[in-house]
């Protein structure tokens, strides 16, 4: 029986990326496409809690929903799938996810959510452009490559993964580890006709510290990234520092108020 496969993304069902990976992956198995309606981009592990979701079926095994990434994976397999998939597969999304930025990331989220859902889950990104449908393939065939791969051999525990691809005709494969961004960030600002000041966040020029053993060192080389991702975000060398802070001295056990707290 073929392996059922969910592709979203956070560029919109539209996306020509999107078409790509679809149509890369039904190769792998059947694929039923998940995605929002319109352009979701850096919109992170967002989920919508205070408003109905609607997914309307556009073609067959096609839905788009009004909704973030996470939402498309999440209502994906617990409400338009009639089983789990073997495989949640995110992107390919028109820019690369790399190094601090893919705590912004929709497209790095929707993995996320697909391995807290407990399927097995990859995103994937096309660092460089242009973005039109031919420079999409290289993205996509090893998409495909890969998904085979984690349906053979399944991903390490609590572990999703991060691709990027770089423009053009890959190199290389890397194994690489989250790199390390640049903050060069501006905020623009501008007058409107109207007379009214607006802003434009992310101004600046994108930039990484090229390290080696990095994602954006294997993109700037024309190798593929391929970055193992958890979720847990403890920083496990200040354990130690920060439990000789002796904090619960500043704990109360009496039941009174901290000194400088009292009326």
């Amino acid at each position: 029986m073929s392996p059922l496969i969910l592709v979203t993304n956070d560029d919109g069902v539209h996306a020509p990326g999107l078409a790509v990976m679809a149509k890369a992956l039904s190769a792998v198995g059947r694929v039923v496409v998940v995605a929002p309606d319109r352009e979701r981009s850096a919109v992170s592990h967002a989920l919508s809690l205070h408003t109905p979701l609607r997914a309307e079926l556009r073609s067959p095994d096609v839905y788009a929903v009004d909704g973030t990434p996470t939402d498309c994976v999440n209502l994906g397999i617990h409400g338009l799938l009639c089983e789990t998939p073997a495989l949640v597969v995110s992107g390919i999304n028109s820019g690369g996810n790399l190094g601090d930025d893919i705590t912004y990331s929709g497209t790095v989220a929707a993995a996320m959510e697909g391995m807290l859902m407990g399927v097995p889950a990859f995103a994937v990104s096309l660092a460089q452009g242009p973005f039109s449908h031919d420079h999409f393939l290289p993205a996509g065939n090893f998409a495909a490559t890969l998904a085979q791969r984690i349906l053979d051999s399944g991903l390490p525990r609590d572990t999703f993964l991060n691709v990027n691809v770089p423009g053009g005709c890959p190199v290389a494969v890397q194994v690489t580890r989250q790199g390390k961004r640049r903050y060069a960030e501006e905020v623009v600002e501008k007058i409107d006709p109207r007379g009214r000041t607006y802003y434009w966040i992310g101004g600046g020029e994108l930039d990484f510290e090229d390290l080696p053993g990095t994602d954006m060192h294997a993109i700037q080389r024309g190798e593929i990234s391929v970055t193992p991702l958890h979720l847990d975000l403890t920083n496990h060398k200040a354990l130690e520092s920060l439990t000789s802070w002796g904090l619960d001295a500043g704990v109360s056990t009496s039941g009174d108020a901290p000194d400088g707290d009292q009326d």
